[in-house]
């Protein structure tokens, strides 16, 4: 399992540029495998900060987790995520996802039914644009040199353009699927999905099995599990589980998440974080790993009279992840 940090904070005063270069260089010399920024209202554009990041390392793998595809239409997001990827150097892993009916209908002022629907469409403009991008970099800027030909036409969006980024090349797309229709098409067309509180057994009975069959159906192998959790080193469980359950326990009144806590063992966000001394945080990590998920996105957190993130207790957790990180690819 690949071991990757959430490079950005999510509270309510978010991070900056150089929080967030910080955190993306100390992992990537380290030995962390991937960086990851979420896209929330009150922080950083995401792909815009990852472009950034991207000129300040050369090795880690940078994602988003996840920006809301309600933001951008589809053509302008992909060359967004164009531009982000020939700052990165081929490092992005771009998640997105149609997030909430809440987040789509009062944030954009769009209609969130048949989501699925849109999400299609979305895809399909994101590929196009990967392949007009392929066209124009194997054609020298495609015919007539200003760029391949994006061309899509679907029941949400229709595209007929052109588009060449320079030093750019074709973007992985993560969706955020949780639900059997998103596992599908994940499945099917994505790089992988990317899971918010999800237990091993919601890994392994519910996300696994929809996206295998999917990726099985039409000869693809299955994508990658990217599994968004909450993780801290402490010595003191019971107020480690209280302090996740302050942090964390928001997410069980949240439709989307709610649904995937009661299809998990306990049900509760406390029980689905890591939390535990340095050998019991490993031995849930691998738990985790033989549910099949192949990458971690820890959100760690700190327990302890100092819950800063530059604690002794936040410094213990992410130095064990970086040593596991190393562990696994040795």
């Amino acid at each position: 399992m690949r071991i990757g940090l959430f490079i950005s904070e999510t509270g309510v005063h978010g991070s900056s540029i150089d929080d967030l270069v910080e955190r993306a260089t100390w992992a990537e010399a380290n030995g962390i495998d991937t960086g990851w920024v979420p896209h929330i209202p009150w922080s950083l554009d995401a792909l815009t900060a990852l472009a950034i990041v991207g000129r300040e390392t050369s090795r880690i793998e940078l994602g988003t987790a996840v920006v809301p595809t309600w933001s951008h239409h589809p053509y302008g997001m992909a060359q967004h995520a164009l531009t982000t990827q020939a700052a990165c150097g081929g490092r992005l892993a771009f998640g997105i996802g149609p997030s909430h009916r809440n987040v789509a209908e009062n944030w954009y002022g769009e209609n969130y039914d048949a989501v699925i629907e849109h999400v299609r469409d979305y895809v399909s403009v994101l590929d196009a644009s990967s392949a007009a991008q392929v066209e124009a970099n194997e054609t020298n800027g495609g015919p007539g040199g200003m760029g391949g030909t994006v061309s899509f036409a679907g029941d949400r969006y229709t595209v007929q353009s052109l588009l060449d980024v320079p030093g750019a090349t074709p973007v992985p797309v993560f969706l955020a699927a949780l639900a059997p229709l998103m596992l599908k098409l994940a499945g099917e067309r994505a790089a992988g999905t990317i899971t918010w509180m999800c237990d091993e057994h919601t890994h392994s009975t519910h996300v696994l099995p929809r996206l295998s069959a999917a990726a099985e159906a039409v000869g693809r192998p299955t994508p990658r599990v990217i599994a968004g959790l909450p993780v801290t080193v402490c010595d003191d469980i019971a107020k480690g589980k209280e302090l996740a359950e302050q942090k964390f326990g928001m997410y069980r009144h949240i439709p989307n998440y709610a649904r995937m806590l009661e299809l998990g063992e306990s049900g509760s966000p406390s029980e689905v974080a890591i939390i535990g001394n340095e050998e019991q945080v490993t031995e849930r990590l691998a738990s985790y790993e033989d549910s099949g998920v192949t990458d971690l996105a820890a959100m760690t957190f700190a327990v302890g009279d100092d819950v800063d993130e530059r604690s002794e207790n936040a410094e213990r957790t992410r130095q064990l992840l970086a040593k596991l990180a190393r562990k696994n690819r040795d």
